[in-house]
């Protein structure tokens, strides 16, 4: 007996006892939360701890525009970004004044983004639980390539699209992926890897450099 059949058959013994017409999940609970119950201001709190675990700078203002445009506006001092591109649907109040901000264009190729000091966007939503940022291509978000090509991304969280668990973020996420056919993008914390031995190297499949502001 190969390794496929045997496991395939493993797969068959341990469905034998569904009935008909039961959905086959139900044969194998997941046995953990799908939901937090978590109030707004405890997701923020767990989302902004758990996005600063992975490296990520969190700035936390209110839900007003000219404190997310001030927020934001830190946040690219602190980077000495002056040039930066934006999706056509980032709102216009989170763009800070004295910036040279480019709208992005798909006339735009991948090596002329090289020359931005960082990308602004929004996301889809995020994620309390693991401080993941999820992108769908949103207005706000624009094209994948915009997030992997500037070496600082600064992201606007609004308080309202934190859900607490990953099966929550699924839940909101599949009608846009199904139907729509939007791609879907986890970010937690700037991009890194390791080599064999442990070594951090941070930029190489994305911006070194992440800064969250959570509005609201």
């Amino acid at each position: 007996m190969s390794a496929r059949e045997e496991i395939l058959g493993r797969v068959r013994a341990a469905l034998a006892d569904v009935p008909v017409g039961e959905p086959r999940e139900a044969a194998s609970p997941s046995g953990y939360d799908v939901a937090s119950g978590l109030a707004t201001e405890d997701l923020v709190d767990r989302f902004a701890e758990r996005s600063a675990e992975y490296r990520a700078t969190v700035r936390r203002t209110g839900a007003d525009p000219d404190g997310v445009a001030g927020a934001v506006a830190e946040a690219l001092a602190a980077h000495e970004a002056r040039r930066i591109v934006v999706p056509f649907g980032v709102a216009g109040d989170w763009r800070p004044d004295g910036i040279d901000v480019t709208e992005d264009s798909p006339r735009l190729p991948p090596a002329e983004l090289e020359v931005f000091d960082g990308v602004l966007t929004g996301c889809a939503l995020a994620i309390a639980d693991t401080g993941t940022i999820v992108l769908d291509a949103g207005a706000d978000q624009g094209r994948r390539a915009l997030t992997l090509v500037p070496d600082l991304h600064v992201c606007v969280v609004e308080a309202g699209r934190i859900v607490g668990t990953v099966p929550e973020a699924i839940r909101a996420l599949e009608d846009g992926a199904r139907e729509e056919r939007r791609p879907l993008t986890l970010i937690s914390g700037p991009s890194a890897t390791s080599d064999i031995e442990l070594s951090r190297v941070e930029g190489v499949h994305g911006p070194r450099r992440l800064e969250i502001v959570v509005a609201g």
